[in-house]
Formats: C-alpha cells, structure tokens, sequence
C-alpha cells in the first residue's frame, strides 16, 4: 500500500526516481512520467535496472560524478542538487530538469524532476520584476524631472527675494517714520525667514537625491573648498551687514595650496553655505563669524567660528538628526545640519560641533583629498585648541 502511494505521489510531481543498484546501474522506481516518453525512454518498465541514457540526459553524466562522491562520503546532508538545466527532446521541445542525489536508509537514490510549472512560475517573476526595476527607473526619472521643475520655481521665487531684500537695504538710508521703521524692520525679518525656508526646502530635495545615489563620485569635477568658502562669503555679506554682524576669513589661510577635495560643488556649496547661515542665525549684533582652512594630513579642515550663545549641552547630541532645531528656531525646519552631515560622510568626511572656551560655537568639517575618501578617521576632540 505504501509503496503505491509513493509511487502515484512521484508521478503526481513529474520525478523519475532511480535507486543504484551498481555504480551506473540503476533501478527504476515507481511509475514513469509523462515527459519520460518524449527522451525514448517509454522503452523502460517498473523495477527495471537501466543505465541513464548519456545521449538524451548529457547533463547528467557530470552531476553523477558529483553524486557518486557524495553517497560515499555522506555526513547527514539530506541531498544534493544538481542545479537547473535545459534537454531538447526527440520533437524539439525544451525541458527543464533538476536532479537530486539522496542518500537514505543506506539507499542511493538519484530523482529527476521536470520543470516545466515552477520554472514558467520562476521566469514570470523574473519577468515581472525587470518590469517593476523599468517601472521604478521611469519613477525616477519623472520624479526627477519634478524635482528640477521645483528647483526652477525656488530658484526664481528666491531672485525676487533678493531683490526685496535690496530694496529694503536701500531704504533703510531714507527719512523714514518711527512707524515706517518698524515696517521696514519687520519686512526685513520676513524676507530672511523666507530665504532660509527656500534654502530648507532645498535641502530636503538633495537629501533625498543624495540617499538614493549609487554612481561614485566623478573625480574630474571634485571642487576647490577654498573657491566654495569664497563664494559662499561672498553672497552673504550683505545679509550679515543688514545685522551689523562682520564675516571674514581668517587672514592666515594658505591660498597658494590647492584645496581641492573629495565631493560636489554644488553640494559642497550648499554644505558651507548651510553651516555659515547657521552661524549667522546664532550671532548676535558687532560679533564676527571667521572661517579658517587648514592641511590636516591627507584631509582638509574647515571650521566656522561664531560669537553667540553656543548650543545648550542637551541638544549637542541631537545636532546632525532630522529636523533638530534650536530653542529659537530662527524659522527653519531643522534640515540644514542633517544634510551637512549625510552628504559629508557619503564623501568620506565628517562634521561636529564643540563649544569654544571664550563663548560662542565651533562647527567643523573634514573632507577628504582626492583619492583618500577610505581612509579612517580619528578623534576630533583637539579641534577647538
């Protein structure tokens, strides 16, 4: 009874199974199956004794080799596979097969199984899912066609700011009433939280772009962190001036040196220019904020020194996560420092903060040169000295 059963539930699963009798010599159990017929072997019976048909199963010469050392070596490994391979048969169809070698009850069984539903399964998952990376890869591309559009309009929308903000300074030196000030005043603190709202908006785009980036950096386009911080300094004089707060770097910087560095100019940019308006935020009235660059080995060190309050010692940790804000908040939403961080570590770099001795903030960057973005990186706690 139970050899019936066991031979109706191999026939069920399309397995021709083998037991050895004589190493190639083979002994037929159970019922063959219906693809049997199409590899002329409707020729073999129940309980016959067969050698594997090497011209229609070529495959498997190789594998039993395989098998014959694993049934005599056999530590308790329930089976071995052969993997998937492909037989034509005599009308020219195309078969998949996998063979098993088993070793049990001091019996070496040999299985074979045909395919032909799990593999049409196997290759329209395959199917589907370069559907799904086509369909995710146009994903991409459409979103990132959203994104420039976006750019576009935060670019424009941020000129125009600009532009109130000019206007703005220019009437400051105008004869204008106690009231007119106060407008003046008010208008002035509206246009910056605007233009640091657009800046965090911005960083919320390229921290996504960044995070979904694979490609490595294109050596030829590294940037010079100097020009950057030069830059950088350059555009937001005027707003540090409307505050009467002085933005300088310091007089002892190299410039014959070439401060090239592992990253993105844009990117790079956008890093020192978040860490400057930071500072500037914190700064308070006639107080400087300095930048000062520096050779430290194969890295270059950049750091940006502020007069204000410095950060309270709770929040220090939390500094460089998501949306982090000051006690004051300054308008932002807590993006710029989360995103100097991820980007400077994608290249290799790292960013901190320490207080300074005589009051205020020391935020600090480190890049690597070209070429050194694996090399590892030491403990910055002598940076403030």
């Amino acid at each position: 009874m139970n050899t019936l059963i066991t031979n109706d539930l191999l026939t069920a699963l399309d397995i021709l199974a083998l037991e050895q009798i004589n190493e190639g010599l083979f002994k037929i159990i159970g019922h063959l199956p219906n693809w049997s017929n199409q590899f002329n072997c409707n020729k073999f019976t129940l309980g016959m004794n067969i050698s594997i048909p090497q011209e229609e199963f070529s495959f498997l010469k190789n594998f039993l080799l395989d098998a014959e050392e694993f049934w005599l070596n056999n530590n308790n490994v329930k089976k071995l596979s052969s993997g998937l391979w492909t037989e034509i048969s005599v009308t020219g169809q195309e078969y998949h097969f996998k063979a098993y070698a088993v070793f049990a009850d001091n019996r070496k069984f040999l299985l074979i199984e045909a395919l032909e539903d799990s593999y049409k399964e196997q290759q329209y998952i395959f199917q589907k899912a370069r559907e799904y990376k086509l369909n995710y890869q146009q994903l991409l591309k459409d979103n990132q066609k959203k994104e420039v559009l976006i750019h576009c309009l935060i670019h424009d929308i941020a000129v125009e700011l600009s532009a109130i903000s000019c206007c703005f300074a220019l009437l400051e030196s105008e004869e204008l009433t106690t009231k007119g000030k106060e407008y003046l005043e008010t208008g002035i603190k509206q246009c910056l939280k605007q233009q640091m709202l657009i800046k965090d908006i911005l960083d919320a785009f390229l921290t996504e772009e960044i995070l979904l980036e694979n490609s490595p950096i294109d050596t030829e386009e590294e940037p010079n962190i100097l020009t950057s911080i030069q830059e950088v300094t350059e555009f937001l004089k005027p707003n540090f001036a409307l505050n009467h707060i002085q933005l300088q770097l310091d007089p002892n910087i190299d410039k014959t040196i070439n401060w090239t560095v592992s990253g993105d100019q844009s990117r790079l940019d956008r890093v020192i220019s978040n860490l400057v308006e930071n500072a500037y935020r914190h700064s308070v009235a006639d107080s400087t904020v300095t930048i000062n660059l520096q050779l430290d080995g194969e890295y270059v060190l950049v750091t940006v020194d502020d007069q204000g309050l410095g950060v309270p010692p709770e929040m220090v940790k939390n500094l460089f996560q998501k949306f982090s804000q000051g006690k004051n908040k300054s308008g932002r939403v807590g993006l710029g420092l989360y995103f100097c961080r991820i980007t400077l570590e994608r290249w290799g770099g790292k960013i901190g903060y320490l207080p300074r001795p005589e009051g205020g903030s020391r935020f600090w960057l480190r890049l690597p040169k070209p070429g050194h973005q694996n090399q590892s990186q030491k403990n910055y706690s002598q940076i403030i000295k």
